[in-house]
């Protein structure tokens, strides 16, 4: 039987953006030790008010955690986390189990993987996760996990308090490139369903009307539930930003042009993306992409 990592012991979390707070607070309530750290410490209140220990530096949180969890923005932030000044290998100890949760290259996540190891007898284990801020909220996330199997073994009741579907997928960076995959699967159906917006918009049928009758066969899909509606809706209220979501698939098609595959549907998907940043929305959610669309073939909506 591993050693698991079960509660009450000691962990940390650094990064508390809206999914990492939440993911947070549900180690806390489950029953953890919780020590926290962010760049800007305003973020941190309703942790600590609810009892989490806060650690002015990446290395005070580590040091005595057994879990270490990052949720970060992107593959520079999670190396300066890791390895820069007060970064967690200044804390941490051999054996301790960190795992990064942030969306990140998969080529500089098994690079992580393999230093964080050679330098302080750690593990690093790369796990992207899908679900969103809800997911997040819930506990009920997806966690694609790649790195060492025993020592997710002995950080799965770890993972089970913040997630519901976890997968091990095989050595450091397979989370990485699951998501890479994953990423390019929900842009290429969110821009799928705008242009089928488009379509029914400029042939006069009723949004509402033809997403329903889409959502009842073979199209449904998660994108067709949810980012349908807030196209129609032209709610574009940040869940998941567009700017996270285009370097989310720059990721995808670095991966796939490091595994040599045949890719026209990531290219497509990468430069929408592109496009609907540099047409000033990038801070509005993803699936502001629908009203990209809906602009570029003259029907008018919002945003």
């Amino acid at each position: 039987m591993p050693d698991l990592i079960s509660p009450p012991a000691p962990v940390a979390f650094i990064g508390l953006g809206v999914m990492g707070a939440a993911m947070a607070a549900n180690l806390a309530r489950a029953g953890y030790a919780l020590a926290i750290h962010n760049r800007s410490r305003g973020k941190a209140e309703a942790l600590e008010a609810a009892g989490a220990r806060w650690a002015a530096t990446p290395a005070e949180a580590a040091r005595g955690a057994r879990f270490v969890a990052l949720c970060l923005p992107d593959t520079p932030d999670v190396e300066a986390v890791l390895f820069g000044p007060d970064g967690v290998a200044q804390g941490a100890a051999p054996g301790t189990v960190v795992v990064d949760f942030s969306t990140i290259s998969a080529s500089a996540a098994a690079g992580f993987a393999a230093r964080l190891a050679r330098e302080t007898g750690a593990v690093l284990l790369d796990s992207p996760v899908s679900g969103g801020p809800k997911g997040a909220l819930d506990g009920t996330l997806t966690c694609m996990v790649g790195g060492d199997a025993d020592a997710f073994a002995r950080a799965e009741p770890c993972f089970r308090a913040m997630g519901k579907t976890l997968t091990h997928l095989g050595p450091a960076g397979s989370g990485q490139v699951c998501k890479s995959a994953n990423q390019l699967i929900v842009a290429t159906t969110m821009l799928a369903v705008a242009e089928a917006l488009a379509l029914g918009a400029k042939a006069g049928l009723d949004g509402e009307a033809m997403r329903r009758a889409l959502r009842g066969g073979s199209a449904a899909s998660f994108v067709m539930e949810n980012h349908a509606t807030r196209m129609l809706a032209g709610n574009f209220a940040p869940g998941f930003r567009a700017e996270l979501m285009r370097k989310d698939l720059r990721l995808s098609a670095t991966a796939m042009r490091d595994n040599a595959v045949f890719a026209p549907a990531t290219a497509l998907a990468a430069q929408m993306l592109e496009a609907l940043v540099q047409s000033g929305r990038g801070g509005l959610d993803s699936s502001a992409v629908g009203a990209l669309v809906a602009e570029l073939s003259g029907v008018r909506r919002d945003a």
